[in-house]
Formats: structure tokens, sequence, C-alpha cells
């Protein structure tokens, strides 16, 4: 079974004294940060609808980004991430052998990196999947990509015996997996909150980031590799509600939690 997550907008760049292991796609991400250097402030601004303040941010990130980085230039990339997801996932809290089952069966799909390992090493960068930034392949990062997610993807499964995968990545960025290249088969866990107030329970953005990486932490703790194990998830209150639920596309439930 793999899992695939989406990356995150935000940065922890604390030190980490782990080992790193060099991303698949470096050499993409050379092509497609040297692409992004090119561009004014004004269109880099323009591109992720950044402020001035992120937009020169981004602008040094692009020009400092190097071919060859060095070790203290770069963070493994389960733990460089900072967004709601990987509040979920708590990557920095898994012992040895739940990083190691990690590397060989959690993706995060990336802009810049196209698909990456907990442990790859990145640098610093934003650059969001659905950016039309152009390219020789394209008008925008899904041309640029085209199927070799899927090509990778299907690589992973035959190296690891997965014949499931479990997205919790958000539409933008597996959108960007050409489905129909993909051996594997696909399903898309769905997590609301229920008010108690008689109505419908709901996707609440910010909840459901967190649980999808809750549900990948989950799969790396039990090893699971069948679909009953992903329905046995039960971290922070959910419990899987079959009469809300699709073919493959599993709903959870808790009760809501008021920020």
């Amino acid at each position: 079974m793999l899992v695939v997550i989406s990356p995150a907008k935000r940065l922890d760049w604390a030190d980490r004294d782990v080992a790193t292991t060099a991303p698949d796609f470096q050499d993409d991400a050379i092509r497609l940060a040297r692409t992004a250097r090119n561009l004014t402030l004004g269109n880099l601004k323009g591109l992720m609808a950044l402020s001035d303040d992120l937009a020169r941010l981004n602008r040094d990130r692009f020009r400092a980004f190097e071919d060859a980085p060095e070790v203290q230039n770069t963070r493994p990339a389960a733990f460089a991430f900072a967004g709601d997801t990987y509040q979920g996932l708590e990557a920095a809290s898994l012992d040895a052998e739940e990083l190691a089952f990690a590397q060989d069966h959690l993706r995060i799909l990336s802009g810049l990196y196209g698909l990456l390992r907990p442990m790859d090493a990145i640098q610093p960068y934003r650059l969001e999947m659905g950016s039309r930034l152009k390219t020789r392949r394209g008008t925008n990062l899904y041309d640029y990509w085209g199927g070799d997610l899927s090509k990778a993807l299907n690589a992973h499964a035959d190296a690891t015996g997965s014949k499931v995968l479990i997205n919790c990545a958000s539409q933008e960025y597996f959108g960007a997996v050409d489905r129909k290249a993909l051996k594997l088969r696909v399903i898309t866990p769905q997590f609301m909150e229920d008010k108690g107030d008689g109505n419908p329970p709901k996707i609440v953005s910010f909840f459901a980031k967190k649980a999808r990486g809750a549900m990948a932490r989950h799969i790396i703790q039990t090893r699971a590799v069948t679909e009953e194990a992903v329905l046995d998830f039960d971290i922070g209150g959910y419990t899987h509600r079959p009469e809300l639920s699709k073919p493959d596309m599993p709903v959870f439930v808790r009760p809501y939690l008021a920020s």
C-alpha cells in the first residue's frame, strides 16, 4: 500500500540530525527553479497570488537554489513542510522503524520536485502544483509533469508489492497524477465534522487537512496493507461511517471541535 499527501506552503527549517536521500526528480527541480528564477517579481507575485514580501522571499529562494546543495542547506521533506497535514503526520515523533516504512510507502507530491520520499533532501521553495508556470513542456505544471508521476508511483508500487494507493493529497496535487496510467486502485478518504445540530456532517478544510496527515501516520504506524486496516482509523476521534461512504471513498466523521 502506498499513500500520497500534498506538500505545504509553510516550512520548518529547524536542524534535523537525520540522514537524507536524493530526490528522484532532482534534475527537474533544477530546471524548474531556473525557470522560476527568471520571472520578474511581479510575475512571481501573480503566479501564486503572493504578497510583496512573500514574492521577494520566494524570488530570493529561487535565486539561491543550488544544483548540488550542501547538506546544511537542505532538510528532509517530511520534516521541512509544516502545514496542517504535517501537524497530523507528526514526522518528528516517528521512530526509526516507522520512518523506514514511511520512506518506502509514503510519497509527497510537489510542484517543484514532482514526487518526494519523506527523507529526500529539499531546498526551501514554494511552487504550487496549480501554478501556470510556462516551460517547454506546456503552459503549467500539469503539462510539465505529464505522466512522470504515475510512472514513478507505478515503479514504487512494484518495488513494494503495493496494489492500493491511499490518496490523502488535495485535488490540486493529485490532479497532476495521470489516473489512466496509474496501475493502482485509488482510495480517497474523506474527513468530516458533525456539529450535532441535525445537519449532515461537513468537511472543514483545516481539520480535513490535518486528518489526511493523521491517516498517513496511521498507515505508517500500523503498517497497513489492506483496506480494512485503513477503515480502522480512529486518530482524533474519527470513526468510519459506511452509510455515508461510496466505493473507494470512505467517509470518517467525528464530533465537531470548534477551533
